[in-house]
């Protein structure tokens, strides 16, 4: 085992090419998460780096911490006056629009590829929605500039969208694991999930604010502190009592950053440098935990029929 020192060193030297690789990813039109990908595949074993990894708990685990931490700081720099004009449209996009991808993309592989529906179903979720941290990221480019009612609805759907593919995908496999499962009991537990979700991570934005305005901490740099925990907390608490927490922490952050509070313009910039280094750090895992090898292997068999 490597020992800490060596760790230190190899994760330092991957972040600075990654921030480095984010500066020519612009000009070649490159989107910059697919770079962070290739520096992972590039570090890992079958490439250069020769880094060993194979834990598929922990990148499970990294990525939970990571996008908590990337649909909070989405949210807190969502302004509600931009998105409340459609919330209709978003919501629905995140919800019903997520199902639809999904079941289309399930009759599609049923059809060509030979799977039954519940496992078209399950490749349909898992693939449904977008990517926060890539839209999030894509959207705060420079030279990107929509106009209108687009950006706010790109924001606001892909931002709530996770709890739908997240909750579907589970679904799913619990479907596929025990065929007795009842799909009226799935339905009861998508609104048991959402309204947890929503409303702990309201009352928790709610009490974020109020904390972090009556405390009066002695030092500045706590306040970062208090607001990490407090967007561990919302997606704990939330989990905990059958909530969604994903769908948790964007709701705190919304409410959050449409408040006023002391420090907000320090704590807002703590919290995107956070989710910068939180999609590093994800998407340098999910490239270090791929094997290019493997995926020649299974080309064969993914662009055509399965035989029964």
């Amino acid at each position: 085992m490597a020992s800490i020192d060596t760790i230190l060193l190899v994760a330092a030297g991957l972040l600075l090419l990654s921030v480095a690789a984010s500066k020519t990813s612009g000009r070649l039109g490159v989107p910059v998460l697919l770079v962070f990908v290739a520096i992972g595949m590039l570090a890992g074993s079958e490439g250069p780096g020769g880094i060993v990894f194979d834990d598929p708990w922990l990148a499970q685990s990294l990525g939970v911490v990571a996008l908590a931490l990337i649909l909070f700081a989405g949210g807190m720099d969502t302004e509600w006056s931009a998105v409340r004009p459609v919330l209709f449209e978003g919501v629905g996009l995140a919800t019903a629009g997520v199902l639809i991808t999904a079941a289309v993309l399930a009759a599609l592989t049923h059809l060509l590829l030979g799977y039954s529906l519940l496992e078209g179903l399950l490749l349909g979720a898992i693939v449904s929605s977008t990517d926060a941290a890539a839209v999030f990221a894509v959207l705060r480019a420079r030279n990107v500039r929509l106009g209108g009612r687009l950006k706010p609805l790109l924001e606001l759907e892909s931002g709530s969208n996770d709890p739908m593919a997240v909750f579907l995908t589970l679904s799913v496999i619990q479907l596929l694991m025990s065929p007795a499962t009842s799909v009226a009991g799935v339905a009861v537990d998508f609104v048991v999930q959402m309204s947890a979700g929503g409303l702990t991570g309201y009352l928790i934005g709610r009490v974020t604010v109020l904390l972090v305005n009556r405390l009066r901490l002695e030092y500045e740099g706590l306040y970062s502190v208090l607001t990490l925990s407090l967007v561990l907390l919302t997606y704990g608490a939330s989990a905990v009592i059958g909530g969604n927490g994903f769908l948790a922490v964007y709701v705190a952050g919304l409410v959050a950053g449409n408040s006023d509070f002391i420090h907000k313009r320090s704590l807002v910039r703590f919290h995107d440098g956070l989710a910068w280094l939180m999609q590093i750090a994800m998407f340098l895992t999910l490239g270090l935990l791929a094997f290019p090898s493997r995926l020649v292997s299974v080309a064969g068999p993914g662009s055509s029929p399965r035989s029964s």
